[in-house]
């Protein structure tokens, strides 16, 4: 049944999702996102040497510790503003309206640009993998189309059966590095095992600032449990029991795994390895403690790792789109719901068409699938994801010293404010060797590189603004819309 609730504000129940969604379903969808196997496989070996070599697994860990921080304050909003919008809705419950909507577009920018990333990274993947094995050589972007087109029809489906699909495929990948790590644990690595990599002068070494700058894009994702709000068994207990069981599981996996990567070669020896080829250091490290048979499952799984990131994203971005419908920024339809499915379909279809255009485009310009696609874009959402969370915690803090709704001063001050601190500093690396992230490794500073990583950054700056003035727009020509900008339907 649709009714009108204010001048030019529709609503409908059709327009609500539902589901029964308990915290490991979510906990596997945003965990997922983050791809643990990419991470070790690709970012952890850059993190060892490009960052701070030997030290590099504490970062994991300082990483966790900074955005457990931001989880608190994320966690508590989620018990008093009862929407599905995340920072879309808790920035503009905090900041007021405008503010919310950049942060809506700051997000729409950070997960389109991580996922279209892991698109061009899958498609070459499987462009090597098919040829390595006699198969036909076919461009990259051709893959890509079809994986888009892959988790464009499990993402018009029922969202139970993507977290089926992503639960099974985590396990497996977690799996594996997990028999790794106990294999090197047993065999007592390559020069005995130790916690070098935790102490402080190893930490601080080399380049630091780099390293957290991989330490924290590898945990994109996790933020995204609020998203699934409308779809959750019991909303108040599950999104923060998720958020929390999320950072945590996350930085303990890439702490324990990054550091038996290390003792697998020996803190003497981690950073030739690293250097010979960083892109092989997962399955050469596979190789040497499980044989051959490891390394061939690892390959196959780095494949579906980055499947189940690009399908995990495709469903958080599906309902950022469908909240942003809701609240009047974005088409009606886009917030319509599958009357079997119950998923937001038409948004679903919106998403998969924006990553064939942004696919194509890249073909077009013939981009480099991992040097270009993949660096240039997942360095782009690194930066944004950081100011989104630091903007976020100030919200929070905002919201509760005004309303007062509740007078728990570590959850609502102390641990957003910590969080803010650390986001703030790690968002300042991330633009201080932004360079390095977009492809600049030898620092020579080249003005094509400079050229890319001011447009990119500036793509950072350029959403958000154009959150401001659609919010003017809207204001202006639409008020009854505006009344409800941040009150997304639902919850």
């Amino acid at each position: 049944m649709t009714k009108l609730e204010s001048p030019g504000v529709v609503t409908s129940d059709r327009r609500a999702l539902r589901g029964s969604l308990g915290v490991t379903a979510i906990v596997f969808m945003v965990v997922a996102a983050a791809s643990p196997l990419t991470v070790i496989g690709g970012a952890a070996p850059l993190g060892i040497l490009l960052g701070n070599g030997v030290g590099f697994p504490a970062l994991y860990a300082i990483s966790a510790v900074i955005l457990l921080l931001f989880a608190v304050g994320l966690a508590v909003m989620t018990r008093h503003v009862p929407k599905p919008g995340a920072f879309f809705t808790y920035v503009g419950y905090g900041l007021g309206r405008p503010s919310g909507l950049a942060a809506a577009w700051v997000a729409m920018l950070t997960y389109t640009t991580i996922q279209v990333s892991v698109y061009g990274y899958i498609g070459y993947i499987l462009s090597v993998t098919v040829a390595s094995i006699g198969g036909p050589t076919i461009a990259w972007w051709l893959y890509s189309l079809a994986m888009i087109a892959l988790v464009g029809i499990l993402g018009y489906r029922h969202i139970d059966l993507s977290s089926k699909v992503l639960g099974v495929l985590l396990i497996a990948e977690v799996g594996i590095v997990l028999l790794m790590v106990a294999a090197v644990m047993f065999s007592g690595g390559a020069q005995g095992l130790s916690l070098e990599p935790f102490e402080p002068a190893q930490i601080v070494s080399g380049s630091p600032g780099v390293g957290l700058m991989f330490a924290i894009a590898a945990f994109i994702g996790f933020e995204a449990t609020a998203i699934f709000r409308d779809e959750a068994r019991d909303p108040n207990r599950t999104i923060p029991r998720a958020t929390y069981a999320a950072v945590i599981g996350i930085g303990i996996f890439y702490t324990l795994a990054s550091w038996a990567m290390v003792m697998a070669w020996g803190p003497d020896n981690i950073l030739d390895e690293a250097a010979a080829d960083p892109g092989t250091l997962i399955l050469r490290t596979v190789s040497r403690y499980l044989g051959v048979a490891g390394e061939i499952t690892v390959n196959v799984l780095l494949i579906t790792s980055m499947f189940a990131c690009v399908l995990s994203f495709h469903n958080v971005i599906t309902r950022y789109q469908h909240s942003m419908s809701n609240a009047g920024v974005l088409p009606d339809k886009v917030a319509a719901v599958h009357h079997a499915h119950l998923s937001p379909h038409i948004s679903s279809l919106v998403q998969t068409v924006t990553s064939i255009v942004l696919i194509a485009v890249f073909a077009l310009f013939q981009l480099d699938p991992v040097l270009q696609v993949f660096t240039w874009f997942a360095g782009v959402a690194t930066l944004a994801i950081a100011i989104l969370m630091a903007v976020t915690s100030v919200a929070v803090i905002v919201y509760f010293l005004r309303t007062k709704k509740d007078r728990r001063v570590w959850n609502t001050i102390v641990a957003p404010a910590l969080g803010f601190i650390g986001l703030i500093v790690s968002a300042v690396l991330i633009i201080a060797y932004f360079p390095i992230m977009v492809g600049d490794v030898d620092g020579q500073g080249s003005p094509v590189f400079g050229a890319v990583s001011w447009f990119l950054l500036a793509l950072v700056v350029v959403f958000p603004l154009l959150g401001y003035a659609q919010a003017a727009w809207i204001k202006h020509r639409r008020p009854a819309a505006y009344a409800k900008l941040i009150d997304t339907i639902g919850g």
